[in-house]
Parts: structure tokens; C-alpha cells; sequence
């Protein structure tokens, strides 16, 4: 029964999940050049392969742990923990790590090396989170992790995928609309075909059919297609410079901080798993996602990885594990092959961010549904946008919403508004 890996669903989950770690490649190669001064050839050559292979290890594990999930329970509607780089991580660490070191030194490879050492610091405190995330999960109410959850999925995952749709509705509309007709009414369309893979295929031709016309829907991508093969190096003397000298501890008001929300981020994404039917592991999921930042650091990346929101967005598309190895294995290509502008060339990412729509829904609705009913009045302020969410419903500080995703110039999302990170 559980021969096969793949599901048809898992090609919806697949694009959805794709996407949403090209934004964080795209980010990668911008800001790391733009903003902490690294070469191009330590960001294509070295940062991104290093980054690459961190996803595939951990979409691997989540993969064989939803796999082992199923065959242990005899279910065939397990789906895998969504795994990726962490924006909010990649954020912190770039403009308030990176861009300080490169500002005092004008080193890129000084910037790149602090970066190494609080990725590397916080991928041990997340793994040491894991030895107290059953505790945290038995002590805090279900109302608690999934509220904050909903304002991550109002706030900052369909609200602004919602505004660079119809910053081009010419190419972005019809996909989304074929997306939410689909999943939402579960209806089977002609021939069995994936929506998702519908959805991308319709934005696609209707972008390249109006470019052919002459509209310009969407700006052509400058940046250079670079197709040498780059595979991961250990790094683990840049990575332990900082250590050594000493100055890496100045940074740990960062680090830690980032670290600890890293930590709640995944128990909530953890929670939401559990109230869609899937209930994983805490100890071993948090750990492996620790490791995975750790073998970041280690090949010379600076940017921490973890379990993504929206499990059950996934899991309604019908998505199971093969969706994880899918884009493990999509991510790794283009991080060692350097064809991420090819990527974006051929399709226009408003062909897909209908899919990351829809998870953003799921995610709220999950909140109001599973969490009971005789939740405390003050739930709803746990879920409320002008605050940025936080691990308790009912003292959440007004202290804010994170830095939002800009999409960079070079992509053929330049023109839209800047879209929301899908935090842990």
C-alpha cells in the first residue's frame, strides 16, 4: 500500500513549496551582494550550494518521517512538515550581522564569516530547544501556538500575496482563481490534472503570450544565467574565525533571540500538524531541524533552515512526502547549477503565488477550527495583524510586524509589492 513515494497531490504541494524557497534564494543573491558586500563568487560558488544542501537534508528527513508516520498508523493522508530556509533568520542576520561587519571592514569575506558563526550558534540552540520542546508543547495551550499562527497567515502570507496578484492581474488572476475553484471545492478537473501544476501552467503561457504581443506584463531578467556546477566545500575555519577571535559574541543579543523564536516558531508549526491529523515526533523534529542549520554553517552558508508554516495547506492540496524530496531536490539543482535567473525567466512567479494564497487561508481557518471552544475571550488578539505574533494569545506586545520579503529587481516580480515571509 505505501510502495509508491508520490502522490498527484504532492505536485501541488511541490510548487507551492518551490516558490516559496526560490524567494529565499532571490533574496540570498540580492541582499548578500547588495548589502554585506560578498563577492559573486562566494555567494553562487559557495552560499548557495552550501544552502541548497541543507534544504535537501532536511526535506529528506521530513519525507522519511512522514513516511514512517504512515506506515506505523496505516494512514495514506500523512503529509511532510514543509521545510526551508528561514526568512526572518536570513533577515536578522544579513542587516544586523553581516551588513555591520562589512560596513566597520568593507570585507565581504569578514561579513560572510560572522555570518557562519551565528548560524552556527543558533543551529546549537535550536537543537538544545528539542531536549525541551516536549515540555513547552504539554504547557502551552493549543489557543496560544495556532492564534499566532492565523495573524501570520492574514498578515503576512495572503495579504501580501493578495496585493502583488493585483499588481498583475493580467498574468496572476486566472491561476489564482483556478486555485481556490479547486481546492476549495474539491472538484476533479479534466484528465485528473493538478491544479497547482494547471494554475502554473495557464500564468506561464499568459505571461509568454502577452510578452510575444508586445504588452509588458512582465519585465525581461537581466541577471546573468550562470551554468557551471558548484558543489558544497567544508567551511569550517571561516566558520570558527569569529569564534577564535572572539568578536562573534558581540552578536548574541542576535542570535539568541532569533534562535528562541526559531524554537516556538516550529512548536507551533508542530501544533498545527497535530490538530491536521499528523502528530510528529518534538524531540526529533526539532533536532533534525537544528542539525540542518548546522550543516548550513558548516559548508558555508549563513542562513539557519526550518519547519514552515502551512502544513495544513498541504495537506489539503493532497500533498503526502513526496512534495519534501520534490523541492529538496528542485532547490539543490538550482543552488548548484546557478540557473536560479532561468528559473524566473521561463516562469513568472505570479503564475504560482496563488498556491501560497490559498496555504495562507488554511492556516487562519485551521485556527478558528481546531482550537476549543472554550478558549479565553482574549484568543483573538493572539491572531490580531497590528501585533506581531507571538507563543501567547493573550500577551501578545505591540512591538511591531517583522521586515516584510522584497522581491528583488532583477525578477520578474520587480513591479509588485513587496510579499510577507513565511516564518517558522
Amino acid at each position: 500500500m505505501f510502495d509508491h513515494w508520490f502522490a498527484r497531490g504532492d505536485i501541488d504541494g511541490f510548487f507551492g513549496l518551490f516558490i516559496d524557497n526560490l524567494l529565499q534564494l532571490m533574496l540570498i543573491g540580492v541582499l548578500c551582494t547588495g548589502v554585506c558586500g560578498l563577492p559573486d563568487a562566494l555567494v553562487w560558488g559557495r552560499v548557495l550550494p552550501a544552502a541548497g544542501l541543507s534544504v535537501m537534508v532536511g526535506n529528506l528527513f521530513y519525507a522519511w518521517q512522514a513516511r514512517r508516520l504512515a506506515l506505523s498508523t496505516g494512514r495514506t493522508d500523512v503529509t511532510a512538515l514543509p521545510y526551508g530556509i528561514n526568512t526572518v533568520s536570513l533577515f536578522a542576520y544579513i542587516f544586523l550581522v553581516m551588513a555591520p561587519v562589512w560596513e566597520q571592514t568593507k570585507s565581504g569575506e569578514l561579513a560572510w564569516e560572522a555570518g557562519l558563526f551565528a548560524c552556527l550558534t543558533g543551529g546549537l540552540l535550536e537543537a538544545l530547544g528539542a531536549f525541551v520542546g516536549d515540555w513547552l508543547r504539554r504547557h502551552t495551550p493549543r489557543a496560544a501556538l495556532l492564534s499566532a499562527l492565523a495573524g501570520v497567515g492574514v498578515t503576512f502570507i495572503a495579504m501580501g500575496f493578495v496585493f502583488q496578484i493585483f499588481a498583475a492581474p493580467l498574468v496572476a488572476l486566472l491561476p489564482m482563481l483556478l486555485i481556490l475553484f479547486a481546492y476549495s471545492s474539491r472538484a476533479r478537473l479534466p484528465f485528473g490534472l493538478p491544479a497547482g501544476l494547471l494554475a502554473v501552467a495557464l500564468g506561464t503561457g499568459l505571461a509568454w503570450v502577452l510578452r510575444a504581443l508586445g504588452h509588458p506584463v512582465l519585465p525581461a531578467v537581466q541577471e546573468a544565467i550562470r551554468f557551471q556546477v558548484h558543489l558544497p566545500r567544508p567551511a569550517f575555519s571561516d566558520m570558527l574565525s569569529f569564534l577564535i577571535n572572539g568578536q562573534g559574541w558581540r552578536y548574541f543579543p542576535v542570535i539568541f533571540p532569533m534562535a528562541l523564536f526559531n524554537v516556538v516558531g516550529s512548536l507551533q508549526n508542530l501544533e498545527s500538524a497535530e490538530a491536521a491529523g499528523d502528530r510528529f515526533d518534538t524531540k526529533s523534529s526539532l533536532l533534525w531541524n537544528g542539525l540542518s542549520t548546522l550543516v548550513a554553517a558548516c559548508l558555508g552558508s549563513p542562513f539557519p533552515t526550518t519547519i514552515y508554516i502551512g502544513h495544513p495547506g498541504w495537506k489539503a492540496m493532497g500533498a503526502r512526502w513526496g512534495y519534501s524530496i520534490l523541492n529538496g531536490a528542485a532547490v539543490l539543482l538550482i543552488c548548484l547549477t546557478g540557473t536560479l535567473p532561468l528559473v524566473l525567466k521561463v516562469v513568472p512567479l505570479e503564475a504560482v503565488i496563488g498556491i501560497l494564497l490559498w496555504i495562507g487561508i488554511i492556516i487562519t481557518a485551521q485556527s478558528f477550527q481546531e482550537v476549543p471552544r472554550a478558549t479565553p475571550w482574549p484568543w483573538p488578539w493572539g491572531s490580531s495583524p497590528p501585533w506581531r505574533p507571538g507563543p501567547c494569545c493573550w500577551s501578545t506586545p505591540p512591538c511591531g510586524p517583522p521586515a516584510p520579503r522584497s522581491i528583488p529587481a532583477w525578477t520578474s516580480s520587480a513591479r509588485a509589492s513587496t510579499s510577507a515571509a513565511s516564518s517558522p
